[in-house]
């Protein structure tokens, strides 16, 4: 029984009452006021994911609403919202959201569009490097500098460029390949260097450009068009644990060879490919180019293929067994249709540093920012443990000794709150020459943070849409986590329970009727006929398969196990009967089948349905939860709001 009581909020009894306006409470959660805007919201946004027709009207679909509201309360109640893992979650999709909100979505999608438009080239080139690394002291600095700006003024002298590098560069094993970098495209090289890259023509001597290698001078050798990508078909057979006879390579050999006598490659695949998801589409795999799949081997078989409809022979990777058909070689993709892998590429290299720094100004433009002496104080302040990540805060910033490092907007920001940002930073900070220049680099990491956080407070007060979205993801991973932790996990630990739950339900689960059967199978009917003839003479399958498969020639498959009546291994038309059966067709193969013992419905094993009960379990569980939570939470909903509510969607 929900303990949920429909109530008068006379303090909403106003001139305006009979207009239903977005702020009115629909109800409240242990006095907690929820708004009619936002079961609206959730209400036009899930109404087709409703399966049940009773639930889709609004008193229906409020008992739905409500057990997720009190879902939510619970996670609150439990400090799920504390978790670092949450946290941590949470952050990312906000920041990820927020971009949406500010100018960084236009800057993603102009880098993005200038790394989609390199990728169409491979550039081939030389290098020479003298490291010095962004933590060196200015003297080291300006002497690598001038190195680099030598050797350069060399080559542009004519000097051979390979011989340079030989002689010169600081790359590891340069001596012996000259700096040589091989074909490489966008994303090969950190941003900066593969800038200078693609702006260097054919033939030409680079500028000089810095990365956190180095100092770096470069010669473009050659510039050619990336191979576009491919669409391949695949049978991949794998070892089977259950059968440790079982050679993957001998039936990959067998097919190869039924195919090279005239067999439709897409039925094979569809009866013997161990990867069920593109045997239902009889091999057919996704698109792809070079350095997309995790196999160099499997890949240069399929870019090796010149003609659609060209076999590979049968080729080994970690994965098992194929032989490849090329199917289509395809038209580079779109930007649009590259676009998130794009976007994914961007966020973990260096690129982002550059759309940081102007999403950081933008926001420091639109709010204002005032800042304050801090470095001399933290120079003092922390030890210089800091520089060898082992500083501790032994005296705590109070009083007016914690002073405002800046104000971004209206919202002061503390000496303590960069003294933390220092102690827990100081393991994974950017190394410096000296403790200044070391606080001085995590004060800039500080600084981008803390505007970027309160440009994300500030949208989810200051724009309704994004206040919206954040609010439904924030309980989403909240439901998620408070389900883990009371429902998922306590079913999976609660082995007992489980046990004795699939013997109340057990008999749910059964078997129809099975064989146990080898399948002999081919594409020719003459040969398949000849199989029978020995099935019925009591040849054994091996015995038929060694004498039919002759000269290199596969006329037999053989398959065995047991089968249910819709298993997609059996030929069409088969009756369940003990014995031989007549040849049977499918397509363009021929099956006839050996059926040892005919096994009658029975019920199935708790191991065999194990996933399923455990399915099932979970929501037992899950009401037996939802039943205490409406116990413990006292929900009231306003009766005028609702019933205003009900006539809008009437």
């Amino acid at each position: 029984m929900k303990k949920t009581t429909f109530i008068f909020a006379f303090f909403l009894i106003v001139a305006t009452a009979f207009a239903q306006k977005p702020t009115d409470v629909l109800m409240t959660i242990e006095g907690e006021p929820i708004l009619v805007n936002e079961f609206e919201r959730v209400y036009k946004k899930n109404l087709e994911l409703v399966k049940d027709e009773s639930q889709k009207t609004i008193d229906g679909y409020l008992d739905l609403f409500i057990d997720y509201k009190l879902k939510v309360a619970e996670a609150y109640a439990q400090n799920l919202d504390e978790d670092k893992a949450y946290k941590r979650e949470f952050t990312k999709y906000r920041d990820q959201l927020a971009r949406n909100y500010v100018n960084e979505t236009r800057l993603f999608e102009g880098i993005a569009e200038e790394a989609y438009n390199r990728g169409k080239e491979q550039i081939n080139a030389n290098h020479i490097l003298i490291k010095v690394g962004y933590d060196a002291l200015p003297q080291d600095t300006l002497k690598a500098y001038n190195k680099i700006k030598s050797l350069r003024e060399r080559a542009l002298a004519g000097e051979d460029f390979i011989a340079l590098a030989k002689q010169n560069s600081e790359e590891p094993g340069a001596k012996e390949r000259g700096g040589d970098l091989g074909y490489f495209t966008v994303f090969s090289m950190v941003y900066p260097f593969e800038n200078m890259a693609y702006n260097t023509p054919v033939g030409e001597i680079s500028d000089i450009v810095r990365t956190n290698f180095g100092y770096h001078v470069l010669k473009v050798n050659d510039r050619r068009i990336r191979e576009s990508p491919i669409v391949v078909s695949h049978i991949m057979i794998t070892e089977k644990k259950d059968d440790p006879s079982f050679n993957p390579e001998e039936r990959i050999n067998e097919l190869y060879k039924m195919l090279q006598q005239g067999s439709n490659f897409e039925e094979l695949a569809k009866q013997f490919s161990d990867d069920k998801n593109s045997a239902k589409l009889g091999g057919k795999l996704k698109a792809f180019s070079r350095g997309q799949l995790r196999s160099d081997s499997f890949e240069n078989s399929a870019y090796n293929l010149q003609n659609p409809g060209d076999l590979s022979k049968p080729i080994k990777t970690r994965f098992g067994w194929h032989v490849l058909k090329l199917e289509e070689k395809m038209k580079e993709r779109s930007f649009e249709e590259q676009k998130e892998d794009l976007y994914r590429k961007i966020k973990k290299g260096d690129r982002s540093k550059v759309i940081s720094t102007q999403v950081t100004q933008d926001i420091i433009k639109k709010y204002g920012i005032k800042r304050y002496e801090y470095l001399d104080f933290f120079d003092e302040y922390a030890s210089d443990e800091v520089t060898k990540s082992k500083w501790k805060i032994t005296d705590t910033l109070t009083g007016d000794r914690n002073k405002v490092v800046f104000t971004i907007g209206n919202k002061d920001i503390y000496y303590d709150e960069f003294a933390e940002y220092i102690y827990y930073r100081q393991r994974f900070a950017e190394k410096k020459p000296t403790k200044r220049d070391y606080i001085e680099n995590m004060y800039n990491e500080f600084e981008s943070i803390e505007i970027k956080e309160y440009l994300n407070e500030q949208l989810e007060s200051e724009n309704p849409e994004f206040g919206a979205i954040i609010g439904e993801y924030r309980d989403g991973l909240l439901i998620f986590d408070v389900m883990k932790k009371n429902i998922w996990q306590k079913a999976k630990r609660d082995t007992l329970g489980l046990e004795r739950f699939y013997q109340t339900v057990a008999s749910n689960y059964s078997w129809d009727e099975r064989i146990d059967a080898e399948i002999l199978s081919g594409g020719d009917s003459a040969k398949i006929q000849e199989a029978k003839a020995m099935l019925e003479a009591g040849k054994t399958a091996e015995a038929i398969k060694a004498a039919l498969n002759t000269n290199d020639k596969v006329h037999i498959i053989i398959s065995s196990g047991r089968y249910e009546k819709n298993d997609a291994t059996l030929p069409e038309g088969l009756a369940f009967q003990k014995g031989v059966s007549d040849v049977l067709s499918n397509g363009e193969t021929y099956s006839v089948v050996n059926i040892k013992e005919v096994l009658p419905p029975s019920t199935k094993t708790f191991e065999e349905v194990k996933g399923r009960v455990m399915s099932e379990y979970q929501n037992q569980i899950e009401n037996d939860w939802i039943n205490s939570l409406q116990a413990k939470y006292k929900v009231d909903v306003d009766k005028r709001t609702l019933k205003k509510l009900k006539k809008r969607y009437k």
